[in-house]
């Protein structure tokens, strides 16, 4: 089951733009990589300039998310389409839960593919590495 196209980070932009502003947690399996919504950033000089408010407010609309997996985890694409596949399933249960605005990028580290790790670890560490990041509705 893949996440809403409304919740996917697809632009190579927002993907620069949350591994260069965003806040990082780490795991055994997964690093998070997490982006605020604008309204609670201070923007930089270079942000502030190309945003508008057409884009502001589709930021604040949804979270967005990315996953992040390179071929340093597994050669093979079937390995990693199962890691994501995982990874997606355990985002959509806590899809709900999220702050709305944010935009995250969830890279899964060569542990996941070494160990077989499997959907309940994986869920089990994104909830810790979101509560971390303190991105839960009612945390922010």
């Amino acid at each position: 089951m893949a996440l809403p196209k409304a919740n996917r980070l697809k632009s190579r932009k927002d993907f620069q733009a949350v591994f260069r502003e965003g806040i990082r947690r780490h795991g055994f399996y997964l690093t998070l990589r997490a982006l605020k919504p604008l309204c609670l950033t201070k923007p930089s000089l270079a942000t502030a300039t190309q945003t508008t408010q057409a884009t502001d407010s589709a930021h604040l609309a949804t979270t967005r998310i990315g996953i992040s997996i390179s071929t340093k985890v597994s050669k093979r694409a079937v390995v990693r389409n199962r890691i994501k596949r995982q990874i997606t399933a355990a985002l959509h249960n806590l899809l709900p839960k999220l702050s709305p605005g944010w935009r995250l990028v969830v890279i899964v580290k060569p542990t996941a593919a070494e160990s077989k790790c499997v959907s309940p670890q994986f869920l089990q560490e994104l909830e810790q590495l979101l509560a971390q990041a303190e991105v839960f509705d009612g945390n922010s």
